[in-house]
């Protein structure tokens, strides 16, 4: 039932992991050079992963359609788990149609993100490269451990990057966002830790590997519940849920762009991603008991994200607090705990790593121009730079779900889902998405066709290489729009698998 398989006959996930790593290492090893050539080494590094991670994405759709199974693909080492550790720590990476979405999302943020700093970034760029490919390991080996403890390991590999990132390169308020950052996720690492040790000690296994614990009988529900609880906090501070949200606006605002984007369109997946793969299909019994509660505090964010975002006076941390009212509706999806819901949720995972990573891009590009966030800074910008306004329609558009944009199919397949496990709620999520498109159109009418700033009439439009960097992200929004079953189809097989498992498994481990 949960075999893994690999299709390539190489070890391509273990290659796409640990590729970016080698890549931060040789460029660390190289003779001081000019800035130019610290950038090539690492766009070409992360070139080769997006490559990896696309062949990935079509060898999985085309490998389960062959077969007709949802279970773990492209597994190294193929046959079983090999020792890392004395303990029983095992290293074996494997993805399934949700991993290997949001492996193929972290290749492609982060190669548009180092395309995008090769003129922004003008100081320490040696240490700047390094650490986002470093990052970039930490993230793609989270989406891919099948192994408990290794995946606390590459959970805790992406805090130190993102850390420095903000902490070197961001904003006038940079340390107390980045302490912020460190505190709220080594709290939250530090009960998932403790979680993972009890959780083998209670099962019985002898490693810490995801298959054997699933296999392994189902805790007591008393048991269940505490370990969900560890599990959920740490995961719901990365997502974020409201209350535990303050640090997002801070780190967003002051990190640099390409902190923000990976930030906004990974790092945020990586907390939606743990109840995906581990708080939820090893505790069946009680996500299914804490399920309406996180439901409602997925309502709380939706809501409570949009009304602030209206209030923002700042253009980054309006789509900074965007973040958290639609990352509810991703949480409000999966909670739904059916396969429609669930399907919408990850889908709509990838969409808002696309939109929010695209409108963090056009803000950065925007503030190198004008140095300053503003709203009131700017308007009528559409007369002065045409590119920009419409690439930023576009993606707004996406960001607000327009019909015909990836947008719609997440955030409807989300809603759909709720209602069907509660109509209030899902009525509820539903006004939140209005309220999305107000403050969105809103910044859109102030900043693009307001009266025409002095700020704005000076400003030169996107530079060719700045609108190829956008467009694959372009074309991505209309593909899942008008192709849903490019993502949807692999995405939908594992949901399916994995809400049949809780709603089996759920009631019978809750039993008497």
């Amino acid at each position: 039932m949960l075999g893994t398989s690999n299709a390539f006959g190489f070890p391509v996930l273990s290659l796409a992991v640990f590729l970016p790593l080698a890549g931060a290492l040789l460029i660390a090893a190289l003779p001081r050079a000019s800035r130019p050539l610290y950038h090539a080494v690492a766009v070409l590094t992360s070139g080769a992963v997006l490559v990896l991670a696309g062949a990935m994405l079509a060898g999985y759709e085309s490998h389960w359609l062959a077969t007709g199974s949802a279970a773990f693909q492209f597994a190294d080492p193929p046959h079983g788990a090999a020792s890392l550790l004395p303990g029983g720590v095992t290293y074996q990476v494997a993805v399934d149609g949700i991993g290997v979405v949001l492996v193929f999302l972290t290749a492609l943020l982060t190669f548009l993100a180092l395309v995008s700093g090769w003129t922004s970034v003008r100081t320490r760029v040696r240490e700047y490269v390094i650490l986002v490919l470093a990052l970039e390991t930490g993230l793609l080996g989270v989406f891919c451990a099948l192994d408990l403890f290794l995946f606390f390991v590459f959970w805790e590999a992406v805090l130190i990057p993102m850390v420095l990132l903000i902490a070197v390169w961001g904003g006038a308020g940079r340390v107390y966002a980045s302490v912020k950052f460190l505190l709220y996720t080594m709290a939250g690492s530090a009960l998932m830790l403790v979680a993972v040790l009890v959780l083998r000690h209670e099962a019985g296994t002898e490693t810490f590997g995801l298959l054997e614990l699933l296999a392994a009988a189902p805790l007591a529900p008393g048991m269940q519940m505490a370990l969900f609880a560890a599990f959920a906090l740490a995961f719901a501070v990365k997502v974020p849920l409201v209350p535990l949200h303050t640090w997002l606006p801070d780190a967003h605002v002051e990190a640099p762009t390409a902190g923000s984007v990976l930030l906004a369109g990974v790092l945020l997946k990586m907390g939606v991603f743990g109840f995906v793969r581990l708080a939820m299909p090893l505790f069946p019994s009680a996500a299914m008991e804490a399920a309406p509660w996180i439901a409602v505090l997925a309502v709380v964010g939706i809501w409570y994200g949009a009304w602030v975002a209206f209030a923002q006076s700042d253009v980054k941390s309006l789509v900074a607090y965007s973040s958290v009212s639609h990352m509810g509706i991703v949480i409000l999806g999966l909670f739904a705990l059916n396969a429609q819901g669930f399907s919408g949720g990850v889908l709509q995972m990838v969409n808002h790593g696309l939109s929010t990573g695209a409108l963090f891009l056009l803000v950065g590009m925007l503030y190198d121009r004008a140095r300053t966030r503003q709203v009131s800074d700017f308007g009528g910008l559409w007369a002065s730079m045409p590119r920009f306004s419409a690439l930023f329609l576009v993606v707004m558009l996406s960001s607000i779900g327009l019909p015909g944009t990836n947008g719609f199919v997440g955030e409807l397949l989300s809603l759909l889902g709720a209602f069907r496990a509660n109509m209030a709620l899902g009525a509820a999520g539903a006004f939140g998405v209005v309220l999305g498109a107000v403050y969105m159109l809103w910044l859109y009418q102030r900043v693009f066709f307001g009266p025409t700033s002095d700020t704005s009439r000076s400003l030169p439009d996107l530079t060719p290489r700045e609108v190829v960097v956008l467009l694959p992200i372009v074309a991505l929004i209309f593909w899942i729009g008008l192709v849903p079953a490019t993502f949807l189809t692999p995405i939908e097989r594992s949901s399916q698998f994995w809400v049949t498992m809780i709603q089996t498994l759920g009631p019978v481990a809750g039993g008497p």
